[in-house]
C-alpha cells in the first residue's frame, strides 16, 4: 500500500490539438487492460498505488498525464514486470508542449546553432530562476503545473551544452536583455553571473548588440539557425502565438545572411563579456 502523496491535485490535461494527446490515450488504454485483466476495480486499484479513483479514471481515458511515480507504482501492483514503467519515457516527452518537443528534436540533430534574440535572454541561457519568472509574467497567466511543465521543458533542453561532440553555440543578445529585471534584481544578477560562466566555456560564444547602434540587422525579429549532422540547415522563429520551421534553402539563406551581419554589427565574444561583468556590477 502507498500513501498518497497528493497525486488528486490538479495536473496538466492535454491539448487535444496536440499530437502529445494520442501517445496519453495509448497510455491509459494499456493500464486500464492491465488492471482489468487482473480483476481489480479502480476504486481498489487506486488504492492499492495511492490514487483516488478519479485520478485513475482520468489517467485511463487520457485526461491527464500520469505521473513518473504513478507508473513505477502501476507496474510493481499490477505485476507488468516493467512493461508499464517502460512507458516513462513515451509519457515524458508528452509532457511537453508540441513546439517544444520539435524544437528539442532539431537541437537533438544540431551540430552548429546560432540564435539572435530581441526581447529575452535566450531560453539555452536561462537559469532555473529567470525561466520561471518569464513564464510567470505571461498574460493570460499559466497555472501552476503548466507554468512547471515549461520551465521543465526549457531546462532539459539545455542539456545541448554537454553533448559529445561538441555542438558550437552562438547567441547575439540585445542590450536591453540584460537590464529588464525579469524576476527581480537578486533573479537578474544570477543570470548574469551564469551568462559569463556559459560565455567562457570553449564552444560558446555570447554577443551583446548595443542599444546605440545605428546600423541594425535584425529588426525583424529574432531567429535562430540549425545547422544539421547530414549537412543541412534549418531556421526556426516564434512570435506571439505561432512558431514556424524554416525550411526552403533561400529562406535559409536569408536567415544565414542576416545572422552573420548581426553578428558583424554587435560587440565581440570578449567585448560582451566585459559589457555583461559591466552590467552585473552595477545592479
Amino acid at each position: 500500500m502507498y500513501a498518497n502523496d497528493g497525486a488528486d491535485e490538479p495536473d496538466w490535461e492535454p491539448d487535444l490539438e496536440d499530437d502529445s494527446s494520442a501517445v496519453i490515450e495509448a497510455v491509459g488504454r494499456q493500464i486500464k487492460l492491465w488492471r482489468t485483466g487482473v480483476g481489480m476495480s479502480r476504486a481498489e486499484f487506486g488504492a492499492a498505488i495511492g490514487y483516488g479513483e478519479a485520478q485513475v479514471y482520468k489517467v485511463e481515458s487520457g485526461q491527464r498525464i500520469p505521473k513518473p511515480e504513478f507508473l513505477d507504482r502501476a507496474d510493481d501492483v499490477l505485476r507488468a514486470e516493467g512493461k508499464i514503467a517502460a512507458m516513462k519515457e513515451d509519457v515524458a516527452e508528452a509532457r511537453y508542449p508540441k513546439k517544444v518537443r520539435d524544437l528539442a528534436r532539431l537541437e537533438n540533430e544540431t551540430v552548429e546553432l546560432g540564435a539572435y534574440g530581441n526581447h529575452n535572454i535566450h531560453g539555452l541561457l536561462q537559469t532555473e530562476e529567470y525561466a520561471r519568472a518569464l513564464f510567470d509574467v505571461r498574460r493570460p497567466a499559466l497555472s501552476p503545473d503548466d507554468l512547471d511543465r515549461y520551465v521543465s521543458a526549457r531546462l532539459a533542453r539545455q542539456s545541448i551544452f554537454a553533448r559529445s561532440p561538441l555542438v558550437t553555440l552562438t547567441f547575439v543578445l540585445e542590450e536591453v536583455t540584460l537590464l529588464r529585471p525579469i524576476g527581480g534584481k537578486a533573479v537578474l544578477r544570477r543570470q548574469l553571473e551564469h551568462l559569463l560562466e556559459m560565455g567562457r566555456l570553449r564552444h560558446v560564444e555570447i554577443q551583446v548588440m548595443p542599444t546605440d547602434r545605428e546600423d541594425h540587422a535584425g529588426m525583424g525579429g529574432q531567429l535562430q539557425l540549425l545547422k544539421l549532422r547530414d549537412g543541412s540547415a534549418v531556421g526556426y522563429s516564434e512570435a506571439q502565438l505561432t512558431s514556424r520551421v524554416v525550411v526552403a534553402p533561400k529562406e535559409v539563406h536569408v536567415l544565414e545572411l542576416r545572422y552573420g551581419i548581426i553578428r558583424s554589427q554587435a560587440l565581440s565574444p570578449r567585448g560582451s563579456l566585459s559589457f555583461i561583468e559591466k552590467v552585473l556590477g552595477e545592479t
